[in-house]
């Protein structure tokens, strides 16, 4: 059956009832009906372009996609004019952090939305974050959806097992969507907060601690596991210490000691714990290649960063460049390495996230996204397996309905002026952003863009 024939389900109708209601609560939050018209639709449930197409959008849920002599336009719609142009799902950002100051905040959100970021999970949450999530979701403010952590649980935040337990409990109650581990844990720490969030049914993702390393982690099925964190130390000989000891800035230091036959062992061990991974390959490739500090510094993005924070991420490229043990043949070799970690995740089956950490050292937030699938291709993933990792991907690791075009997926949409499947690089030229059925063209983008940007 065609996509356009499809009948919308009792649950998609029950979505579309729902979001009537929000609009009739939020005054405006919900725009008129609109139509992409003749548009190219990449429906990212399967590798292919389908050409000249009518996609229809009501109340925030696509409800009919056909050909373009087939679907009839509804009087009063909105039409946007998809002549060659490349409709796909909007993407997700994995690993975002969501600044406290009100100013900043509406900076990353302005920057990822404007970039076709339609998603994304803070991974540093606070209470006010709570608030803002459900701002976001209801359409009372611009920018991506959140799915927000709580705070940090790590070594100076935990006093113990037990306190561990509270704090899972005390997050669980407070309505945070999954937990954050950062180091310094101790394993039985870890390990009881891992046990309650179980009970609890509560996810936990993020670092992974040095007491209890890569196994450990697998162990108790930890959700996420961000930056590969774990990886290169796992893939030390036996006889040293699994830890990895003292590697630097996520064991990059360890790149000339470890043993690439143990890659394949670990991504099946991935694979059976049911654990994901956010690689976030932009935040060290960025800090560990042989792109000077000068080049980062004057990459166009970062007129959109306050100047202080592009010199304090010049600064930490130059103290990376600096730190004992580190050549650039090592950062070379961490590179390759990790590279070849995420195609041997991705070739076994372990779901892959896209996520780059911004805003962080030189990620500039939603342009960063768009070099991390650069980068993922460069790892060996094809343009569309790795825009899987920011639709389809999130969207099942979350369990929301969006990720696809397709009858009855809600309607977190981009539209872009060049096939990304072709090139990856054209996932970069945004023409306009649909966030949760509302429109937002290059005009309107660039207008909410120009508050941000440095005049220098």
């Amino acid at each position: 059956m065609p996509a356009g024939d499809r009948p919308i389900t009792l649950a998609g109708m029950t979505r579309i009832l729902t979001l009537v209601m929000a609009c009739l609560v939020v005054d405006g939050a919900c725009a008129a009906a609109t139509a992409f018209l003749n548009v190219n639709v990449i429906p990212m449930t399967e590798e292919r372009v389908i050409a000249a197409q009518t996609v229809i959008i009501e109340d925030g849920v696509i409800t009919q996609i056909g050909p373009v002599d087939a679907v009839p336009l509804p009087e009063g719609i909105e039409v946007v004019d998809g002549t060659d142009r490349f409709l796909m799902p909007g993407l997700a950002e994995m690993h975002a952090h969501v600044p406290g100051d009100a100013g900043e905040i509406d900076r990353v959100l302005t920057l990822f939305a404007a970039n076709g970021v339609t998603t994304m999970r803070g991974m540093l949450g606070r209470p006010a974050h709570l608030e803002l999530r459900e701002e976001l979701l209801r359409g009372g403010r611009f920018g991506p959806r959140l799915i927000t952590s709580g705070p940090s649980l790590n070594g100076n935040s935990v006093n113990g097992p037990a306190d561990g337990e509270r704090k899972v409990r005390d997050q669980h109650a407070a309505g945070y969507d999954f937990l954050k581990i950062h180091p310094g844990l101790t394993a039985s720490e870890y390990r009881a907060i891992a046990a309650t969030a179980d009970e609890l049914g509560i996810p936990f993702a993020g670092h992974v601690p040095a007491s209890v390393g890569l196994e450990g982690a697998l162990d108790v099925r930890m959700a996420t596991i961000d930056h590969l964190d774990g990886y290169m130390a796992a893939l030390m000989p036996k006889e040293h210490d699994r830890s990895g000891g003292y590697g630097g800035f996520f064991d990059v230091l360890l790149a000339n000691q470890v043993l690439e036959n143990l890659i394949d062992e670990v991504a099946a061990a991935t694979v059976a714990a049911g654990t994901w991974n956010v690689p976030t390959q932009s935040l060290i490739e960025q800090l560990v290649n042989d792109e000077s500090v000068a080049e980062l510094s004057s990459r166009p993005e970062n007129r959109y960063m306050p100047q202080e924070t592009v010199d304090r991420w010049a600064a930490a490229k130059e103290r990376q460049l600096g730190e004992r043990g580190f050549t650039p043949e090592i950062g070379a070799r961490a590179i390759e390495v990790r590279r070849k970690i995420i195609l041997a995740l991705h070739e076994a089956g372990a779901g892959l996230l896209l996520g780059s950490d911004a805003p962080q050292i030189f990620n500039v937030p939603g342009f960063a996204v768009h070099r991390e699938l650069g980068f993922l291709v460069a790892a060996g993933l094809s343009p569309f397996e790795a825009l899987q990792t920011g639709t389809t991907a999130p969207a099942a690791f979350l369990g929301i309905d969006t990720g696809a075009v397709a009858v009855g997926k809600e309607a977190d949409l981009v539209l872009l002026d060049a096939n990304p499947l072709e090139d990856i690089a054209n996932s970069r030229r945004v023409h306009g952003v649909m966030l949760r059925g509302s429109w937002h063209d290059s005009a309107d983008l660039q207008n909410r863009l120009e508050p941000f940007e440095r005049g220098d």
